[in-house]
């Protein structure tokens, strides 16, 4: 079986991990985030791609959720030291791959190129590929003002009600290379159980991506990131509660109006099913607390092609 992940956030990267080991690297495709990219200290930083390369290099750092294991901080805190930007954590060792990545781009080498030479350098396997190489970045509208997203997640930490979502760059953005080959060569696609407004609509605003998905000729399944209504972390939970109206299963759904064909809930959500409609609710424990229950996670999420 071939399969295309969309994917944003720690989560997406967690759900990816138990994709590739239910069906395997080489058979596995995922198209990231690109809207929560970052210039910082004059550096390109991609977390939601770099989040999927650490994941299925065995590198991320599972105790904090985000970053690499075994990661040291002198760097940032002489930067600090010297009134310099601070804000963002940049471990020692996740800044190597940030200096590559920013090299290359400056010498006019493509993102998506960019991402595979840094997944083989690291052994990956699978195919990771950026949603798009152009500039796309996502910017939040809140009662406090316009942010950009890092600012509003990270500097902010996300404490500002969201009042819409829009993404710069999205109207001319065009798929990275490969990205519409992947998906049409799929026999499954998923939508991995991130924010369905800063980690998988940045993907789905890129709008041959989204014509794909309305098109597609296999089963579409998408991953609730709730467990009873709640953001297991994050704001996923207060913007779907503000944006759609609820955090039912089917306010979920809701986000992928036409895209989808079946979504993974949680049991804790299992009593609240009604108004999905043509949406068929396949209902697991989604929590990933380890490997194992990221594998048991994805072979659901997998079983809805018939073997």
């Amino acid at each position: 079986m071939r399969v295309a992940v969309l994917s944003g956030g720690v989560g997406g990267a967690r759900f990816v991990r138990g994709v590739v080991d239910v069906v395997g690297a080489v058979e596995t495709g995922v198209v990231g985030n690109v809207g929560d990219d970052v210039e910082v200290l004059g550096l390109h930083v991609s977390p939601d791609l770099d989040s999927v390369l650490y994941a299925l290099a065995g590198l991320s750092d599972d105790e904090r959720g985000w970053g690499r294991a075994g990661e040291t901080w002198s760097a940032l805190e002489t930067v600090r030291e010297l009134g310099g930007e601070g804000w963002f954590a940049l471990g020692d060792r996740d800044l190597s791959l940030h200096l590559v990545r920013t090299q290359a781009l400056r010498e006019g080498e493509p993102l998506s190129a960019v991402t595979a030479r840094l997944a083989s350098a690291l052994g990956v396997e699978t195919t990771l590929l950026p949603a798009t190489d152009d500039r796309l970045r996502t910017w939040l509208d809140t009662p406090a003002g316009t942010f950009p997203f890092q600012e509003w997640f990270v500097a902010r930490q996300h404490r500002d009600e969201v009042d819409a979502v829009r993404f710069e760059g999205a109207d001319d953005a065009t798929p990275a290379p490969g990205t519409l080959e992947l998906l049409a060569a799929a026999d499954l696609l998923l939508l991995a159980p991130s924010n369905p407004y800063v980690s998988l609509a940045p993907i789905l605003a890129v709008r041959p991506i989204r014509a794909a998905l309305a098109s597609r000729r296999v089963p579409c399944v998408a991953v609730s990131p709730l467990i009873g209504g709640r953001a297991v972390k994050g704001p996923a939970d207060r913007m779907l509660e503000r944006l759609a109206g609820g955090t039912s299963p089917r306010h979920v759904a809701r986000c992928y109006e036409g895209l989808i064909d079946a979504v993974v809930v949680d049991e804790a959500d299992a009593d609240d099913l009604e108004g999905l409609g043509e949406v068929r609710p396949i209902v697991t424990r989604t929590l990933m607390r380890d490997d194992d229950a990221r594998r048991r996670l994805a072979e659901v999420a997998l079983g809805a092609v018939p073997a």
